[in-house]
């Protein structure tokens, strides 16, 4: 198996945290999204301790809110010692409804509006992490009416390319996030912010991009980040005090992703900055990174039940599910693998080779593409594995499909957390 909270159990039906996959596909319906909150926890203190063993009891990894956020994933990140990054005033509502301290989330956003940003500040967000210089402005004017003194990081771009996905490269150069480096615009976006009377800048943050198993890209991002403060500090006589380092490592959705040691990554990201900061006589700032794929996407899988089975001779075998594109648009959006069992005869050979398509009316509605699983027959349920991330958060109800429910699981328990939308939640907001 994938991960090792999956197995088969004796009645040869996949059981995911010791749960029988195909019982609660039957008590919960499908689609269902199922999350295992020990391997979330898990996941979570891998990454605390891992940071602090490297940077000390400052350091904090901060769960990205973008890519699974609910009420319900809230308590669990804070009571494992995590921060939040947060990049809409919807993920601060979620995340203050659940009880997350806002003095412990950092705001994000490339786009922050006039009302985003005075609800942030209002709301009494720790750092906003400002993406450029109309936000800059906004955001002192703001805090000047309301009377604050707010903590900040500037976004920075580095001019890496850490070879991963186009839709998910976040540090080149020419990026819609963040303030260049190598074009000398930072140096005036610094400069301005030294300038702003109620803002007190508290480092850099910088991100690389998403899914990288490697720690090249972030070895040298540290590198420049480093280089870059000792030129603050010599030419505008700015501390930086704080890196933000971005996004956490890459996840393993099939077999042949590689297996990751989080621990002896985050080491070497600490040996390089180690270096950079001597070469440049840097005291050693308090790091962030911000893990959310990785904290919760193992964590998931989703359930379907099979509709039908469809072979087109010559071509193709198709099975269709009671799902896809609404509730996992990533296969639409860039054709992204998974693993997918046949949950109902997970002890059975997967010698049957198929396309798994979803239900709504568009040809690019697939799940996976040319797999091989168990030949299902109408009502056996389907697994697609390592659904925790991004799933939920970009679901959409599209074709006026609602939204599927999400349980988690826990010690041989299982508890709703997200109700299955009605067709009346479909018309809620309707007038």
């Amino acid at each position: 198996m994938l991960y090792k909270n999956l197995s088969v159990n004796e009645k040869g039906h996949l059981a995911i945290g010791g749960m029988d996959g195909v019982e609660l596909a039957a008590e919960y319906g499908t689609p269902l999204y199922v999350l295992d909150e020990e391997v979330i926890r898990q996941n979570c203190r891998t990454y605390v301790e891992a940071m602090h063993d490297a940077f000390g009891p400052d350091a904090a990894p901060l769960f990205a809110s973008k890519a699974l956020c609910f009420k319900g994933i809230y308590p669990i990140v804070e009571s494992e010692g995590m921060c939040v990054d947060v990049v809409s005033p919807g993920e601060i509502y979620t995340a203050l409804a659940a009880g997350f301290p806002a003095g412990k989330m950092f705001f994000h956003g490339t786009n922050k509006t006039d009302s985003d940003i005075e609800y942030g500040v209002m709301s009494g967000v720790g750092h906003f992490v400002v993406d450029n210089l109309n936000e800059l402005a906004i955001l002192d004017n703001v805090c000047e009416k309301q009377g604050v003194k707010q903590k900040v990081l500037l976004r920075l771009t580095c001019g890496l390319d850490p070879h991963t996905l186009e839709a998910i490269n976040t540090g080149k150069v020419d990026s819609q996030f963040g303030v260049p480096i190598d074009t000398g615009q930072a140096d005036n976006f610094v400069k301005e912010a030294m300038s702003c009377g109620n803002i007190s800048i508290e480092g850099f943050h910088s991100h690389v991009g998403s899914q990288i198993f490697e720690s090249d890209s972030f070895n040298r991002q540290v590198e420049i980040l480093a280089e870059y403060a000792a030129k603050c500090r010599d030419e505008y006589g700015l501390t930086v005090n704080v890196l933000n380092i971005g996004g956490g490592f890459g996840v393993r959705y099939t077999e042949e992703d590689p297996k990751l040691n989080i621990p002896e990554r985050i080491n070497e990201i600490k040996g390089h900055l180690e270096v950079a900061c001597e070469k440049y006589n840097l005291e050693m700032p308090t790091v962030y990174m911000e893990p959310g794929r990785s904290i919760v996407a193992d964590a998931g899988v989703t359930l379907y039940t099979t509709g039908g089975i469809k072979e087109v001779k010559g071509y193709r075998n198709y099975v269709t599910v009671d799902g896809g594109m609404t509730d996992n648009p990533r296969y639409a959006l860039y054709k992204s693998e998974y693993t997918v069992l046949n949950a109902s005869r997970a002890s059975e050979n997967a010698d049957f080779e198929c396309t798994i398509a979803g239900r709504c009316c568009e040809s690019g509605d697939r799940v996976a593409e040319d797999i091989k699983i168990a030949k299902p027959e109408r009502g056996d349920i389907v697994a697609v594995l390592t659904t925790g991330a991004y799933n939920y958060s970009m679901a959409s109800n599209y074709n006026r499909i609602p939204r599927p429910a999400m349980v988690m699981i826990k010690d041989g328990s299982s508890r709703l957390v997200i109700k299955r939308e009605s067709f009346e939640d479909l018309l809620r907001n309707e007038l």
